[in-house]
């Protein structure tokens, strides 16, 4: 099968990583010197920027089964959709298109219990953004008769992004904010939930993929300690925590989100159900030990 990427970052390099025998892959980079990398570690990519549009995308497209859609939203909408949607919708082989959202339009629902079904009111921004990039990414499938397939993601970590290495490397931080949750998802369950979505029969729909537990943080943080054998940092009340704009909005939102569709519906089985699962793989794989 033929498999276009649009954007090459952390979810989808690890999700073309790990099918290379399965999949013939095309995907875009942003700049000249990632390109040129990656070709010569014998990778198909092309340059797609707001300065820089390989010629050569457009033929990729046509000539794909399948598209995975990772690139961060914009204000004036997604760009891979801006730029090439004429493309894709005329794409004869293409049948399912992938793109990964956030569990962030959703918007701040108390700390109640959530499904797709729920209203979206993102406050911030850039999950605004991203719900006008979902609406327009479906009615691409609405128009052109493709199965789209929006998965709204929850904290990705994995693989050197994760509390093991923070803790390492002295990022860690206990924050305080009582009542406050996150759903969270290995980067192993989102390869999971794309792969199943490439097998699914019928039409686009919008899945959430997170686990099963919707936890504080700051549990996350004591229980990587617990595996590394070290003190957890203290504990930092939210009020008085020197956060960016943007940790303070992830903050300012609790909902803790159900993912049973993905489950029952879509036929994913979670690999790592919870934080604890994930993280005591990845230490139990060497991530934060002391080099």
């Amino acid at each position: 099968m033929n498999l276009f990427v649009f954007g090459l970052g952390y979810s989808a390099s690890h999700f073309v990583d790990a099918r290379s025998d399965r999949f013939q892959t095309t995907a875009t980079v942003t700049s000249r010197v990632k390109a040129d990398a990656m070709s010569r570690a014998g990778l198909n990519v092309h340059v797609f920027s707001p300065d820089e549009r390989d010629p050569a995308i457009e033929d990729a497209i046509e000539g794909s089964d399948l598209a995975l859609a990772s690139i961060g939203p914009a204000a004036d909408g997604d760009p891979a959709l801006k730029t090439f949607g004429e493309a894709l919708a005329r794409a004869e082989n293409l049948g399912t298109i992938v793109y990964l959202s956030t569990i962030g339009v959703y918007g701040d629902h108390g700390g109640a219990w959530i499904d797709e079904t729920s209203a979206c009111h993102p406050a911030n921004e850039r999950s605004q953004w991203r719900l006008r990039a979902e609406d327009d990414w479906r009615a691409l499938g609405a128009k052109s008769g493709k199965a789209v397939h929006i998965l709204r993601l929850a904290g990705i970590y994995g693989p050197g992004l994760n509390a093991l290495v923070n803790l390492r490397n002295g990022t860690a931080r206990r924050i305080i904010k009582p009542g406050q949750v996150f759903n969270r998802i290995h980067v192993a369950d989102i390869g999971a939930a794309i792969d199943a979505c490439f097998a699914f029969k019928g039409e686009g729909r919008i899945w959430n993929v997170t686990d099963n537990e919707p936890a504080p943080a700051e549990d996350v943080v004591t229980f990587a300690a617990s595996l590394l054998g070290v003190e957890p940092p203290p504990a930092i009340a939210f009020e008085s925590a020197n956060l960016s704009p943007m940790a303070r909005s992830f903050y300012g939102e609790t909902k803790r989100v159900r993912n049973r569709s993905m489950r029952e519906d879509l036929g994913v089985t979670l690999a790592c159900p919870t934080y604890r699962e994930g993280i005591l793989a990845l230490f139990e794989a060497g991530e934060g030990r002391a080099t």
